[in-house]
């Protein structure tokens, strides 16, 4: 089953009778279905396994340092950002119950 390409055609707006083609545009393609075959869904999990088998096969696995190093700095940014939260949380409260209980 092949697209079929259709041409639209669009009159210019001076009074001449020239046609000029906007552009090809394409159908398009239908997904093709089997109408004597029933679906099976474990074929599709099989497939799916396979597959991100062979996607887990390509992934570069970082070594035992590099993964501590990513670790570390992972709770490095934790911690910096838990203190900056609580420095201005502190700051806050100690704004609001001086000055807006008051």
């Amino acid at each position: 089953m092949s697209a079929k390409t259709v041409k639209k055609i669009k009159l210019d707006s001076s009074k001449s009778s020239k046609k000029t083609a906007v552009k090809a545009v394409e159908k398009p393609k239908k997904a093709k279905v089997s109408a004597g075959r029933n679906y099976n869904p474990f074929t599709a999990i099989i497939r799916y396994v396979k597959g991100s088998w062979y996607e887990i096969r390509q992934v570069r696995w970082p070594n035992r340092s590099a993964t501590w190093g990513m670790t570390l700095a992972v709770i490095g940014f934790t911690v910096f950002f838990l203190i900056l939260i609580l420095a201005i949380d502190s700051i806050f409260e100690l704004l609001f119950k001086n000055y807006l209980l008051k």
